[in-house]
C-alpha cells in the first residue's frame, strides 16, 4: 500500500522583538513631532480611547440544595428553546493502582444500560427527542429542546440511579481501550503526552497515573460497580441547569427523579504532595526508531488555582507566547523558521496544581535548533517587557474567544459550576472582560518571570535517538539526557555494542541464510501474495504481484471494490484510487523500484545501497540488530534482525512501521504470515495476516500493463 502526503510550511520574513520596539520607538518620536506641527491634524488622525470593557450578561445563577444533599445551580436563559443538564460528581481524585482505568469504565457504563431500558432502548428515546447525552467519570452531560426536558430529566436519573453495567458493554469496552492503547504506543503524539504527565506530576500522584495494556487486563466489572456504589451520590454532586427552564420547574422535576436519590456518609478525602517544578532543567529522551520528525514538550507543574489573582494576567502573557496563531512561539518557530506546521503553549489553572506546556513537532534536523528558540522566546517575555500593542492585540484574541464561548450551553454550565465548586465572586465571569481590559505590560511581565521557567522545566522529546538525542544533551542542567520508555519509565538506553568483526553485511548474509539460501532467493522470479486485515470494523484484502524484482503491482480493496492499486512496469507507475488514476514517472517512481525487488537485502551489494550496522534495539522483548539503510533511489529505512532467530523482525521508513512475524517455510524460504503495520498514513495500525503466497507459479504479465 501506498500512502503519499506532504506540504509545506508557509515561510516569511519576520522582526525580532528588539527591532519591533526600536521601530515603535521611532514611529512615537515622529507621532510627536506631527502633533507640535499640525495639532488639528493630529487629533484627527489618533484614533479615540477605548471605553471601559462591557459587562457579560451570562444570566444570573439561582441555586437550592435538595433533601438529600445534591446541590442544583440554575441558569435561566429564554432566548432559545433548549436546555441542558449538567450532572458533576465530585469525587475525590484517585490513585487507581494495578488496575488504572476502571473511573473511566464506570463512567462508560452508566449509559449502557438501566433496570429498565436496554442501550439501545436509552439510545432510541435520546435520539427521538432530538437529545444528545454522554456520560463520563464526572457525570452526564444532557441537552434537548426545552419541551422534552422531562423526558430527558427521566432518562437522565434513570442512568444515574439504576445502572446496570453490562458485561457485554463492559467487554466491548475492554477491547476498545485495549485497541487505543496499541494505537497510542505508536503515536509520537500521545506518546509525549503520556510521558509529559508522569514526569510532571510523578506515578504516585492521580494527575500522573497511566493506564496501561497491564492495568486494563485487571480491570474487574466488579471494580467498576464498587466505584459508581462508593461516589456516585447526591450530596456529593452538582446538577447545573441551563437555557429555557426557571426555578420553580427544576425544582419540581429535580424533586420528582432525583430526590430519591439516596445519600451516603462522608466520603474519604485524600492528600497528595504537591507536584513542583524540577530543581534544574533536564533533557527527556523516548525513542522512536525511524521517526522523521520529533514531538517537543517543555512542561512542569505550576501553582495556579481557579480565580487567583494572577490567572487572567498570567492567560494575557501566555496567549502572547504561545496560545494563538500570530504568537510569537507560532510567528518564531513556522513563520520564520519553517521548523513546524504549528508551535503552541499552554498554561492550565487546577484547583490542586496546575501546568505550563510549549509544544511542536518539527523536523528531525532542526530539533536542537527549535528549542534553542524557544528558550528564546520564554526568555525574551521574562526579561523585555511587551509593547503594549501586543498586549491589547492578545487582550482582543482573548475577549473574542471568550465571547464565542457563551454561545455554548456546556460553557454557561461550566461558569456557573466553576463559581460554586471554587467559591468565585458571583460576578467574576461577568466581570472577565472589565478584569482582562486591565492589564497591563507591566503585568504581562510579572506573570512571564513567576510562570515561564527555562531552568526548571522538563524538555521531554520524542523522536529518533540517532538522527536527534546526541545533540540535546547541552539543553539539560547535567549536559546529559536521560531516557525513558513510553509509559515514563527510565531506562538505560542501549550503548549500541556489537561484537567484534560484525558488520551489517554480516547480519544480511546470516538473515539470508535463514530464510532459505541466496541461491534458492534468487531462484525466486514471481512471488504473489493475498491478505486481508480489519480497520475500523471494516474487512480490508490485499494483493500484491512481483515480477523479476523489476516489476510490481499491488490493490487493496474494501467490500470488493478496488480502493487503491499501483501498477509499477519497470519505467513508468500508474496509481490509481477513489480520486481516479495518475501516472508518474522519472523521480516519482523511485519507491516503486525498491517495492519491484521481492528480496531486497540480496540486491544490496549490486545495486550500490548504503547501510550500516548502527547497534541494537529491543524489538517485542527480544534483542535485534539494527541497520539504517539508504536504497540507490534515495528511500532511507530502519531494518531490525533478530540476534538469536536472524530473521527480520521490523522495518521502518516513510511509508510506515511494519513489524513481521509468525514465519512459515513455503518450498524451502521461509515468509512472515503476519505484518502489523502503523504510520505511513494509517489512522490506526493494522494486522494483516497472510493467507497465500505463491513462488514462480506464472504471474500474468498483463498485470502490469499502464493502459
Amino acid at each position: 500500500m501506498l500512502f503519499v502526503f506532504g506540504c509545506t510550511p508557509k515561510t516569511t520574513e519576520t522582526t525580532t522583538a528588539t527591532d519591533t520596539m526600536a521601530d515603535k520607538a521611532d514611529m512615537a518620536k515622529t507621532e510627536v513631532e506631527k502633533v507640535m506641527k499640525n495639532p488639528a491634524e493630529a487629533w484627527r488622525s489618533t484614533p479615540p480611547t477605548p471605553g471601559p470593557a462591557p459587562k457579560i450578561q451570562i444570566g444570573e445563577s439561582q441555586e437550592f440544595v435538595m433533601a438529600n444533599g445534591l446541590k442544583v445551580i440554575v441558569v435561566e436563559n429564554n432566548k432559545l428553546p433548549r436546555v441542558s443538564y449538567q450532572l458533576f460528581v465530585d469525587a475525590p481524585d484517585l490513585i487507581q493502582g494495578e488496575d488504572a482505568g476502571y473511573i473511566d469504565f464506570a463512567g462508560q457504563l452508566l449509559n449502557k444500560g438501566t433496570t429498565s431500558k436496554s442501550k439501545a432502548e436509552i439510545d432510541e428515546a435520546v435520539d427521538f427527542m432530538g437529545a444528545s447525552m454522554s456520560t463520563s467519570a464526572s457525570g452526564v452531560f444532557a441537552s434537548s429542546l426545552s419541551r422534552h426536558s422531562e423526558n430527558l430529566m427521566k432518562i437522565l436519573s434513570d442512568v444515574v440511579k439504576n445502572p446496570t453495567f453490562p458485561e457485554a458493554e463492559f467487554d466491548k469496552i475492554k477491547k476498545q481501550t485495549l485497541s487505543g492503547l496499541a494505537q497510542n504506543k505508536e503515536s509520537p503524539e500521545a506518546i509525549a503526552s503520556n510521558v509529559s504527565s508522569v514526569l510532571r506530576y510523578g506515578k504516585n500522584h492521580p494527575y500522573g497515573e497511566l493506564v496501561t495494556e497491564e492495568t486494563v487486563g485487571k480491570i474487574t466489572l466488579g471494580k467498576t460497580k464498587e466505584y459508581y456504589q462508593k461516589y456516585f451520590k447526591p450530596n456529593y454532586s452538582y446538577l447545573v441547569v441551563v437555557g429555557d427552564t426557571d426555578v420553580a420547574k427544576t425544582k419540581e422535576l429535580v424533586k420528582k427523579y432525583l430526590g430519591d436519590w439516596k445519600k451516603t456518609d462522608k466520603v474519604e478525602q485524600y492528600d497528595y504532595p504537591v507536584p513542583t517544578a524540577p530543581d534544574a532543567t533536564t533533557v527527556d529522551f523516548v525513542n522512536k526508531s525511524g521517526a522523521v520528525q520529533s514531538i517537543i514538550n517543555i512542561t512542569y507543574p505550576v501553582d495556579l488555582k481557579p480565580g487567583s489573582d494572577d490567572l487572567i494576567k498570567a492567560s494575557v502573557a501566555n496567549t502572547i507566547l504561545g496560545g494563538f496563531f500570530q504568537s510569537r512561539l507560532n510567528d518564531n518557530l513556522r513563520e520564520t523558521k519553517a521548523y513546524t506546521y504549528g508551535a503552541r503553549s499552554r498554561l492550565s489553572y487546577d484547583k490542586n496544581v496546575g501546568f505550563f506546556l510549549a509544544s511542536a513537532s518539527v523536523r528531525n534536523e532542526v530539533t536542537d535548533s527549535s528549542l534553542v528558540e524557544f528558550m528564546k522566546e520564554l526568555n525574551a517575555l521574562r526579561d523585555v517587557k511587551v509593547p503594549l500593542e501586543e498586549v491589547e492585540l492578545a487582550k482582543s484574541v482573548m475577549a473574542g474567544n471568550f465571547a464565542r464561548s457563551l454561545e455554548r450551553p456546556e460553557t454557561v454550565a461550566r461558569f456557573a459550576l466553576n463559581t460554586a465548586r471554587y467559591n468565585l465572586p458571583k460576578d467574576y465571569y461577568a466581570n472577565y472582560l472589565e478584569n482582562l481590559s486591565k492589564v497591563t505590560p507591566e503585568d504581562v511581565e510579572e506573570m512571564s518571570q513567576k510562570y515561564f521557567l527555562t531552568k526548571n522545566a522538563h524538555i521531554i522529546v520524542v523522536g529518533n535517538q540517532d538522527e536527534v538525542a546526541e545533540k540535546l544533551g547541552r539543553f539539560s542542567a547535567d549536559g546529559k539526557v536521560h531516557y525513558y520508555d513510553v509509559y515514563g519509565n527510565k531506562m538505560e538506553m542501549n550503548k549500541n555494542t556489537v561484537p567484534d568483526g560484525l558488520t551489517a553485511q554480516t547480519v544480511v548474509d546470516d538473515y539470508i541464510k535463514a530464510v532459505g539460501g541466496k541461491d534458492k532467493l534468487m531462484a525466486v522470479k514471481e512471488v504473489y501474495s493475498m491478505a486481508s486485515a480489519s480497520m475500523m470494523g471494516q474487512s480490508i484484502s490485499m494483493e500484491n504481484f512481483q515480477m523479476g524484482n523489476e516489476k510490481f503491482a499491488s490493490k487493496v480493496s474494501l467490500g470488493g471494490n478496488v480502493m487503491q492499486s499501483v501498477t509499477f512496469d519497470g519505467t513508468k507507475a500508474k496509481v490509481g484510487g477513489m480520486q481516479g488514476n495518475q501516472m508518474l514517472e522519472g523521480e516519482d517512481i523511485n519507491a516503486f523500484k525498491s517495492s519491484a525487488l521481492i528480496f531486497p537485502e540480496l540486491h544490496y551489494d549490486r545495486l550500490d545501497y548504503k547501510f550500516k550496522l548502527s547497534g541494537t534495539e529491543m524489538i517485542d522483548g527480544k534483542e535485534a540488530y539494527k541497520i539504517a539503510v539508504t536504497s540507490p533511489f534515495g528511500q532511507k529505512s530502519t531494518e531490525y534482525f533478530d540476534v538469536d532467530s536472524k530473521m527480520k523482525v521490523r522495518s521502518i521508513s516513510e511509508a510506515g512501521d511494519f513489524t513481521y512475524s509468525a514465519y512459515e517455510e513455503l518450498d524451502g524460504i521461509m515468509f512472515p504470515y503476519e505484518i502489523k503495520m502503523s504510520g505511513g498514513g494509517m489512522p490506526v495500525p493494522m494486522v494483516i495476516k497472510v493467507e497465500k503466497i505463491e513462488v514462480n507459479k506464472g504471474i500474468d504479465a498483463a498485470m502490469f500493463k499502464l493502459d
